[in-house]
């Protein structure tokens, strides 16, 4: 007997065809199995669908209905919340479902058929090797005491609002500790918002939960590992033999069917916020999935975002989280860092570093206490120019400035990655005189050396080595970690005290438990105060204070640390709030800007963007398709009214609006009503796939729909 099954696949956009699929099989398998079908001349992976919630397959031709391939044996169907969770986030970020469901999963298991996963499930497994031993906590501060508790007597979701050396990981760490010890079966997942952020918390879960349940109890999911390990982490939290799963922000979709605590760190990041294909924001995601399987949801942040403090308002007020306060450093002398503005209108024209922090850069090294600098710009200079003719290096595929490399003598493009050497002469005028404006992280951590040169390393100085070690100082930076290990070689270093002054971008900037570092300075951070981005000031503050959190985390140094501003506009309000680590003076600031702009989240937005080979025909597909949201729609049976509450913007190039000789465009599109907002963009994806094949429309390649977006 043959029966029809429903299959979600990853269909192609341009074959029209819906991504629920029907297929043939011997055998009734229930929603949730993994089957291989064949599409078109290929094979690829499927998910038995739930035939309640499928979308409708249409009629067919049953002679034309094919076999399914293969089933995978010996892997449990995925969950119906698993399965519920795709479909949300499929309907809310407008993707198909089957090229989100697909994605969710691990490679090699969308690449391996039937036999290859047999064997790959006969490999001899690890024993977990539990072996019932004592959890040796530290003990709690009245802070993290009173957290614990308010999270046990409440439903979530809630929000740890912790300074930065709170104690917030311990929090999570006793929460998921007291859920494994009462549910056998309990699973946990943890996230963070970068890959580099994943062994040092993966260290200490493993210190803490592997004695107890063994080592293969805890295990991570993260686009930086291998394939095979992606296969190997997800199929042991499918199977339930992981209790912790930690990962970024693609964790959010792990088979956990026994979920019962999620843990977003750092919720702030805009990390958590996908920039390709479905544009999720796993933060949210993560909210949902509690809800849906009935999961306590810990958000936690010392700069949360402004819409995660928003709904955390008091009850009364509307707020829909449990707000709660960790404001205390971990140790009886852990102060929060002396934040220090610098004006460097007073300083000379051009100059780097003042000439107060160089002084105290080298008051800390010379008693052996560590400095960060940060600096959220890679390379040696943002750009190479001639004085004579005004040549700049522009990039000649993109609408950006190629960076000048000094290590290896290069131009490169850090969107298309074209890569030049610098050229002799400017390639206008011939002029040998080409220089650096602006600078970047290479650039600090030459002329660090220049200034330090005279200084010696704390205690180097001895009769057998009267000339002392020259300061060490290391950077930080997507260029400087480009091998594997480089990166966690690089950290080992500054903790294990080899290195004296640490450059960096934001890499350096977020999460890391640095124990002496006691000065940070940041140089040069005006560039955000003036952003067209309304969020801008958010991920300045939120970027600045973490940066801050790296100084003074351990106690017993004794030294007060200290935080440099190096800034032109140094009465801003938002150093005026960073000043006195006022994050909610801060955030009601912001969002009294906000509310009175009708700006998230007191108002709903997404993004349109497309891409073609002219700037004019991205522009004329947005347009079009807004005019007609304008005109027919709004003679759609019961459209009219709802159409007056969404305001869609006249098309726009993007702020780099050429990438690899591609043409961007972006239309913003508002609306007070989350729910309307969703109701138009579902009709509208209609308008859209008809617009594209509008003459004036040639040439246009691509067009996504960036729900909830975080660049404007």
């Amino acid at each position: 007997m043959s029966h029809w099954l429903p299959v979600l696949v990853h269909t192609p956009a341009h074959a029209a065809l819906g991504p629920v699929l029907t297929y043939r099989s011997e055998h009734l398998l229930p929603a949730g199995t993994l089957v291989r079908v064949p599409l078109g001349n290929r094979e690829t992976l499927g998910v038995v669908w739930d035939a309640a919630t499928a979308e409708a397959t249409g009629e067919f031709d049953p002679a034309k209905v094919r076999d399914i391939a293969g089933v995978l044996e010996g892997i449990p169907p995925l969950s119906r919340a698993w399965q519920q969770l795709l479909g949300f986030t499929a309907a809310y970020y407008q993707r198909s479902a089957g090229e989100v469901a697909l994605a969710a999963l691990p490679p090699q298991l969308r690449e391996l058929n039937p036999e290859q996963m047999a064997r790959r499930l006969k490999r001899k497994k690890v024993d977990a090797g539990a072996g019932g031993a004592v959890l040796a906590a530290p003990a709690l501060t009245p802070e993290q005491a009173t957290a614990i508790a308010q999270i046990d007597a409440h439903p979530g979701p809630y929000l740890l609002f912790g300074a930065t050396g709170s104690g917030k990981t311990e929090v999570y760490l006793h929460c998921v500790h007291k859920l494994l010890a009462a549910d056998p079966d309990a699973q946990a997942l943890v996230m963070v918002p970068e890959i580099n952020l994943t062994p040092q918390l993966e260290e200490r879960f493993k210190a803490r939960f592997a004695p107890l349940y063994g080592e293969q109890a805890v295990v991570s999911l993260h686009s930086g590992m291998t394939n095979p390990q992606r296969l190997k982490s997800w199929l042991s939290a499918h199977g339930g033999a992981a209790r912790i799963v930690l990962g970024t922000r693609m964790a959010v979709f792990a088979s956990l069917p026994k979920l019962r605590l999620i843990v977003v760190d750092e919720e702030h990041d805009p990390s958590y916020k996908s920039g390709e294909g479905a544009r999720y924001s796993a933060r949210d995601l993560a909210v949902y999935r509690g809800k849906l399987e009935g999961a306590k949801v810990i958000l936690g942040s010392a700069t949360p975002s402004l819409e995660s403090w928003h709904h955390s308002r008091p009850a009364e007020e509307g707020g829909r989280y449990l707000r709660l306060h960790m404001p205390s450093r971990v140790g009886e002398s852990s102060k929060l860092p002396l934040v220090r503005r610098v004006d460097m209108n007073h300083q000379p024209r051009r100059a780097i570093f003042s000439t107060p922090l160089i002084a105290a850069i080298k008051e800390r090294v010379a008693r052996g206490e560590q400095v960060m600098v940060f600096l959220n710009r890679r390379g040696y200079a943002p750009v190479l120019t001639c004085e004579d003719c005004g040549w700049k290096s522009e990039c000649p595929h993109c609408s950006a400035f190629r960076v000048f490399h000094k290590i290896d003598r290069t131009l490169r493009c850090h969107h298309c990655g074209f890569t030049e050497r610098v050229p002799r002469a400017c390639p206008d005028c011939g002029n040998v005189d080409i220089a650096p404006f602006g600078r970047g992280t290479e650039q600090l951590e030459e002329h660090l050396a220049e200034l330090l040169v005279d200084v010696r390393r704390h205690g180097s100085v001895t009769p057998e080595n009267p000339d002392g070690e020259h300061v060490r100082i290391a950077r930080i930076d997507a260029d400087s970690t480009k091998l594997k290990g480089q990166l966690e070689e690089q950290l080992a270093a500054v903790h294990a005290g080899d290195v004296d002054v640490l450059v960096g971008t934001q890499m350096i900037a977020k999460g890391h438990d640095f124990r002496r570092i006691t000065l940070v300075a940041a140089v040069n951070p005006d560039g955000a105060l003036f952003s067209s981005d309304f969020r801008a000031p958010e991920r300045l503050f939120s970027l600045l204070m973490q940066a801050a959190g790296r100084a003074g985390r351990d106690a017993t140094l004794g030294a007060q640390s200290e935080v440099w501003l190096q800034t032109f506009q140094p009465e801003h309000g938002l150093y005026a709030a960073l000043k006195k680590h006022d994050y909610p003076a801060f955030a009601a600031q912001q969002l009294k800007e906000r509310e009175q702009a009708n700006m998230p989240p007191f108002s709903a937005q997404a993004l349109v963007r497309a891409e073609a080979k002219t700037q004019e025909a991205a522009q004329a597909f947005l347009n079009a398709a807004r005019t007609f949201a304008q005109t027919e729609m709004a003679a759609w049976d019961g459209w009219a009214e709802a159409l007056e509450q969404v305001f869609l913007y006249p098309a726009v190039p993007m702020a780099i609006q050429r990438v690899a000789n591609i043409e961007r465009a972006q239309m913003l599109i508002e609306c007070p009503s989350r729910t309307t907002l969703q109701q138009f963009l579902t009709a509208w994806q209609s308008v859209l796939h008809a617009t594209r094949s509008q003459p004036e429309c040639k040439g246009l390649i691509r067009w996504a729909i960036d729900v909830d977006p975080l660049a404007i």
